[in-house]
């Protein structure tokens, strides 16, 4: 599986890890991955899928509380996985808090460049906002408090 650096845990269960994603254009955005090998969201268990609820309610509410996110995108893309000669897909979901108004968080500015659209491709690409690793773990305690 294709996977951004790893960053800091935010939140770890039995079946749901929850890390940091590299790429801060989406303050607080994260990458909330599968623990066991599954390459397939159908093959997810029932127990997976409401454990994962509970950690979109979470996540969400400290999003919204840590750093006023307005709203949420939620995605399972899996296909840097098959960008590779032998794929190896992983469950996983992107999830990237939006924000109507820019956002000063230790003195850096974060500006949802596409509130109320869809990100683009490019955007992610060519435009990310990444952070040191003192303003990483700042972003991790600011969650951590309101989980």
């Amino acid at each position: 599986m294709h996977m951004e650096k790893e960053q800091g845990n935010i939140i770890e269960t039995e079946y749901w890890k929850v890390i940091l994603a590299y790429d801060q254009t989406y303050l607080g955005r994260c990458i909330i991955l599968l623990k066991r090998p599954c390459g397939d969201l159908a093959e997810i268990t029932r127990t997976e899928l409401l454990k994962f609820h509970d950690i979109v309610k979470r996540l969400q509410k400290s999003a919204k509380q840590a750093f006023g996110a307005e709203m949420f995108n939620w995605s399972c893309l899996m296909n840097n996985a098959y960008q590779e000669k032998e794929p190896k897909p992983q469950v996983h979901w992107h999830f990237r808090p939006r924000y109507k108004k820019e956002v000063v968080f230790l003195g850096e500015k974060f500006i949802d460049p596409n509130f109320g659209y869809h990100y683009t491709s490019d955007l992610l690409t060519t435009d990310q906002h990444t952070v040191n690793q003192e303003l990483e773990n700042a972003i991790i305690s600011e969650y951590k408090k309101f989980l």
